[in-house]
């Protein structure tokens, strides 16, 4: 998002949104473009009207809507298909969001596409948290990136603090995070759920909190929880 973020300037108005949109040709999956609008009252079918309208509500001043828009520049197609895919379900659901829908929710606020070699991503769903982020911090640094898709996360990321966590899917090194998260996105049935994603607690990524310089850092099991049976790796 740091481009499109640093191309707002000094003020991040909705017409500067609008123009950056128009700029990259956003569009919805039902061929709507997409442009940023003030607010208007709660709406449970909010997805339903952005796919038929592409219009997303945008607060002047709100650092959580900011990161929303920035969001749609940086991961198109991912936010697109997940706004797809909310238009779809919310007809089926009487009253209840589904899991599939949870999943979508969680992904699209805290979400993150991990690209790493092989072993380093065995790490992540395997939990091994001290000796992916302190025995291998040189390789995790040199050959690991973490794009942050949920805008939730990067808001609370202004003000870094222990047990700030993404729930992750992977890609290959080189591979686009927003085409990898669109196919994933595109891959998932109505019986997913927010298990299909692996957590990753990204404060634990080197140099990012001053603690992370020590080793006993990585021993708190508050933050750094080990691997549990009945979730799947």
């Amino acid at each position: 998002m740091r481009p499109w973020y640093a191309r707002l300037g000094a003020e991040a108005s909705l017409a500067t949104l609008n123009a950056l949109a128009e700029e990259a040709g956003l569009r919805t999956e039902s061929g709507r473009a997409v442009r940023f609008v003030p607010p208007a009252a709660a709406d449970p079918y909010y997805e339903i009207k952005v796919f038929e309208t592409g219009c997303v509500q945008t607060r002047a001043g709100n650092l959580h809507d900011l990161f929303n828009a920035l969001a749609w520049l940086a991961f198109p197609r991912a936010k697109a298909r997940i706004n797809a895919m909310h238009a779809a379900q919310i007809p089926l659901e009487p009253g209840r969001r589904g899991r599939l829908r949870d999943l979508l929710t969680i992904f699209d606020e805290g979400g993150a596409v991990v690209c790493a070699p092989a072993e380093l991503g065995e790490l992540v769903r395997g939990f091994h948290w001290k000796e992916l982020f302190w025995a291998r911090r040189a390789q995790v640094a040199a050959s690991m990136t973490i794009s942050v898709l949920g805008h939730a996360v990067l808001e609370q990321s202004l003000k870094p603090w222990p047990g700030i966590t993404c729930k992750v899917i992977f890609a290959a090194p080189g591979e686009s995070p927003d085409g990898a998260a669109e196919a994933w996105l595109a891959s998932l049935s109505a019986e997913s759920t927010p298990r299909d994603m692996a957590p990753l607690p990204i404060f634990g990524y080197p140099g990012w909190l001053a603690d992370s310089g020590l080793a006993d850092f990585y021993d708190d099991t508050r933050y750094f929880r080990p691997f549990r049976r009945d979730l799947p790796k």
